[in-house]
């Protein structure tokens, strides 16, 4: 007979838990997994326990939705399912502290303002806040910014909700206060450059994450390409037409972790099949997906931010070959 009970634990949870919860179509949007498998693990390791709504439906509590969010990681670092699924959230935190030691290994010492920025975030200082992100692009200038402080300041963020140190609101305000920046500064450019490629910019449905997208847009701003993005979850069937309409050379598109590996793939593929030959599609960001093979022909794929300059010098030197 079918498991009947209402509720995770015995005693019915009150109306503040339940108003906390979030709903499994939410909880797969936000981390990247998908509902079947969340159910397959509440069988088989005994986690998530999500309470029920009054219909029966699924209500994840906050902390879950952080520790689920501290498994997607590690599945992406190569662990396997029976090793985090059921782990405390004290020993995944163990455990991401070796996975992300090669990560960090051979980068250069961190820059102090990314601890400047996430304390006056944590003390809700925005103006402070704003004010730092805006000296720290008038000191480093716009790559510099976005490659030694933008970028990793946005990982640490995103650690910091994930542990359970940041709220959601917090960090919504880091990332509405950097996209003022950004977009300040993107504005402050002069116009395109002559030769320089018309870019498109966006992320395919269930990619969220709109800050990788807007650093990117930065750096190719920087460099004299012609830049139109159409923000995220742009449906894959759309890029031909806005390709077409914009005379776009390249579709660049964004990738987090927050999406599962054989999405990427199976989204680049599509994207592939539906562009023309000679538009390029160039894809980045933190997915560990384009870092692995499989990844379609006639996709390149930018290891990080930094990686925007060259790549466009290099699309550069090739049209200048053909005149």
């Amino acid at each position: 007979m079918a498991d009947t009970k209402l509720y995770a634990d015995e005693s019915a949870p009150d109306a503040g838990a339940l108003a906390g919860g979030v709903g499994i179509t939410a909880v797969e949007r936000d981390t990247g997994i998908n509902k079947e498998t969340l159910r397959v693990w509440e069988r088989r390791y005994g986690f998530p326990t999500p309470l029920r709504d009054a219909a029966g439906e699924r209500l994840y509590p906050p902390a879950q939705v952080q520790r689920l969010h501290l498994v997607k990681r590690l599945l992406d670092a190569g662990h396997r399912p029976g090793r985090v699924v059921a782990a405390s959230a004290e020993e995944l935190s163990a455990l991401l502290q070796p996975a992300e030691a090669p990560r960090r290994a051979g980068m250069q010492a961190e820059a102090p303002e990314i601890a400047a920025c996430a304390a006056l975030l944590q003390r809700h200082d925005i103006d402070g806040l704003r004010r730092t992100l805006s000296q720290t692009l008038l000191r480093r200038g716009l790559a510099g910014a976005v490659n030694e402080v933008f970028a990793p300041l946005t990982t640490r963020i995103g650690e910091l909700w994930m542990g359970g140190t940041l709220q959601v609101f917090e960090e919504h305000i880091y990332s509405e206060s950097l996209q003022l920046v950004l977009r300040q500064a993107i504005h402050a450019l002069p116009a395109a450059a002559t030769g320089g490629p018309r870019v498109l910019l966006t992320t395919l449905p269930g990619e969220s994450h709109a800050l990788g997208l807007l650093m990117a847009e930065a750096l190719f701003s920087l460099e004299g390409a012609a830049c139109l993005s159409l923000g995220v979850q742009t449906p894959s069937a759309q890029l031909p037409g806005a390709v077409a309409a914009h005379r776009a050379d390249v579709v660049a598109l964004s990738f987090s972790s927050q999406l599962p590996n054989r999405a990427v793939v199976a989204g680049l593929a599509e994207v592939r099949g539906l562009l023309p030959a000679n538009i390029e599609i160039w894809a980045g960001g933190s997915s560990r997906a384009l870092r692995l093979p499989g990844v379609p022909e006639g996709v390149q794929c930018l290891d990080s931010l930094g990686a925007i300059a060259p790549r466009v010098a290099s699309w550069r030197e090739l049209l200048e070959s053909r005149l």
